[in-house]
């Protein structure tokens, strides 16, 4: 069963298009499978439309900033962390929403953990990720780990001390 934009309730469009206008994609597909699912309304269906909400939208939608990579940036926020950086890591996600993306962290010991630098989208983002992780951790002294740079993979080896 297909559902049109303009069958679905003046309020769930008036909540999906807000959504849109701010980027929440999740929040505005939620709204609209959420309403529509009475009516056979599938997720995927829910996507689409809220996807061509954002295309009707266009420059209008306040899109999320993306995280500063430059190496001024990147060393005060891993000098904000706990514990000494002990390497820089950049590893890939991916999700419905932004696809696959890289995720620049830095290795803290004492206490030992993980914490997240930036987040890279597009389809430059192993390029990105490794120039600006090099750059920190070549400031920091310590060794940059990117274990699959040339094709995304969520399952690569991580960095071992």
């Amino acid at each position: 069963m297909s559902i049109r934009w303009e069958s679905l309730p003046v309020g769930i469009r008036e909540q999906a298009d807000g959504y849109v206008l701010q980027d929440r994609y999740m929040y505005a597909v939620r709204s609209v499978w959420e309403a529509g699912r009475a009516w056979g309304l599938g997720l995927r269906e829910a996507q689409d439309l809220v996807g061509a909400r954002y295309e009707y939208f266009g420059d209008r939608v306040v899109r999320t900033p993306d995280s500063p990579v430059d190496l001024d940036s990147l060393a005060a926020r891993a000098a904000g962390f706990p514990g000494r950086v002990v390497a820089v890591e950049a590893v890939w996600d991916g999700d419905t929403v932004h696809d696959w993306f890289v995720v620049l962290l830095a290795i803290t010991d004492a206490p030992a953990g993980e914490h997240q630098l930036a987040t890279v989208y597009r389809g430059t983002a192993a390029t990105v990720a490794t120039r600006s992780g090099t750059a920190l951790a070549d400031h920091l002294g310590v060794p940059f780990h990117f274990a699959s740079p040339d094709h995304p993979d969520d399952a690569a080896p991580r960095w071992r001390p």
